[in-house]
């Protein structure tokens, strides 16, 4: 069901808004410079990669992965029954400022972060990762409220375009900082790198606002105070027993769940990938990335017109198929210019395949329901879920191998399932009437 809304465009650029705030958790925190720093302060003085965690000896990149798939496999669990609960009681705005203050926080705590306290910078980057995830559920659940079919899959990309923006501007200061300290007054060592993660967590909490100040409350004026555990309990159950009876629908979210598990893995573990198989540094690490950012703002508007020349199946296969491509090539990767040509290739497909997976789950879902938190739980702890198997099954294939270049390849066959589901979806095509939005 769609929201009557006097000031639509407003609206949706509060919306797309989020995407700007946060996005800059990924890459500062995920991708870029927190793992190169973690990197660094977890390697011993002999240049031995292993920690001691809680009394367990294991190597500091496994650690990372083990962190990640633990962060996201707690927001899985919780996170149907909070959507629940929101979609019951029309809290919905509430939790996603709830988890993204908790992200935010868990960002500025990273400034204390030395490498002598090991469980407290893992603690707050899972804390982190928990704030983010959780309160992408509850900002997806906006996209099919606020905009009409036909403009969802440029909205999304708009979201995602405006995230690779904000993003870049943020990592390119706080590079600054770290390449040249003096020009700052700022001390030399580790400072300017954990400054960027306090600003990393200003950022979010600030650009926040303004999506928090227009998205709508309330929308359909749920009023449920009492027993809000069983209502959200009953509102997502009843939502997974219409999922069942979508054969549509169960596909592609199995389609999703296979092919995100090599996007999302690739997204938070190619750092580490360049810092260990090929000897990178950080500072080139670190350009990869942007690469991909600035490739992927375009890559995420290109598949959006595919989409609309072709259909979104039609686009999503073609990505797919490139991805598959990625994961071999990635095994014969050794020079930073093989790698940089790798990366150019991986933002094409990374912004667009995010964006239009949730566009193209959108108009999967119902029309007349209300519930849009509750079916975006589904969407979100299936990407979850995904990334908790995907970056699991890549830290202990590197365990047991010895090498990335393995898990790298093996994530090729998450991609080839995920496409086998996706020749089976069939996407409805719903009437694009005028509504009154």
């Amino acid at each position: 069901m769609k929201l009557v809304l006097t000031n639509k465009h407003k609206i949706q650029g509060a919306w797309a808004m989020y995407d700007w705030a946060n996005s800059v958790y990924s890459l500062v925190i995920t991708s870029t410079i927190f793992p190169v720093y973690y990197n660094i302060v977890t390697k011993g003085v002999d240049g031995s990669d292993l920690v001691n965690f809680f009394g367990f000896e294991v190597v500091n990149t496994v650690l990372y992965s083990y962190s990640i798939s633990f962060s996201f496999f707690v927001i899985a669990l919780i996170s149907p029954l909070l959507s629940g609960i929101a979609d019951a009681s029309g809290r919905k705005l509430g939790f996603m400022k709830f988890f993204a203050y908790l992200g935010s926080l868990s960002c500025i705590g990273l400034f204390f972060f030395d490498g002598s306290n090991l469980e407290f910078g893992i603690l707050c980057s899972v804390f982190a990762s928990i704030g983010y995830a959780g309160s992408i559920v509850f900002y997806n659940a906006y996209l099919p409220e606020i905009a009409s079919e036909e403009e969802y899959d440029f909205l999304s990309a708009r979201g995602f375009a405006l995230g690779y923006i904000g993003s870049v501007i943020l990592l390119v200061f706080n590079l600054l900082t770290i390449q040249f300290p003096e020009w700052f007054g700022f001390p030399e060592g580790s400072f300017s790198a954990r400054l960027s993660f306090l600003i990393t967590g200003i950022w979010w909490a600030a650009f926040s606002q303004i999506p928090f100040r227009f998205l709508p409350k309330n929308p359909f004026k749920k009023s449920i105070h009492k027993g809000l555990l069983s209502k959200g309990y009953k509102e997502i159950r009843s939502v997974l027993n219409q999922v069942k009876t979508r054969p549509v629908m169960s596909r592609f979210l199995a389609s999703f769940f296979f092919y995100s598990m090599g996007v999302q893995t690739v997204m938070y573990l190619a750092a580490s990938f360049g810092d260990k198989e090929l000897g990178l540094p950080g500072d080139q690490l670190i350009l990869t990335v942007l690469i991909i950012q600035f490739v992927a703002i375009g890559g995420s508007y290109l598949f959006a017109f595919v989409s609309g020349k072709f259909g979104n199946k039609i686009s999503l296969m073609i990505m797919v198929l490139i991805w598959i491509g990625i994961c071999g090539a990635a095994y014969y990767v050794y020079s930073v210019y093989e790698f940089y040509a790798l990366a150019f290739v991986v933002g094409m497909v990374m912004g667009g395949i995010q964006s239009l997976s949730r566009s193209t789950y959108s108009k999967l879902i119902p029309e007349e329901t209300t519930d849009h938190a509750s079916y975006f739980s589904f969407y979100d702890v299936t990407e979850k879920l995904a990334i908790v198997l995907g970056t699991f099954t890549y830290g202990a294939i590197e365990q047991w191998t010895g090498s990335m270049r393995n898990s790298a390849v093996s994530l090729g066959i998450f991609f080839l399932v995920g496409l086998g589901f996706l020749v089976l979806v069939t996407i409805p095509k719903k009437s694009l009437t005028p509504k009154s939005i």
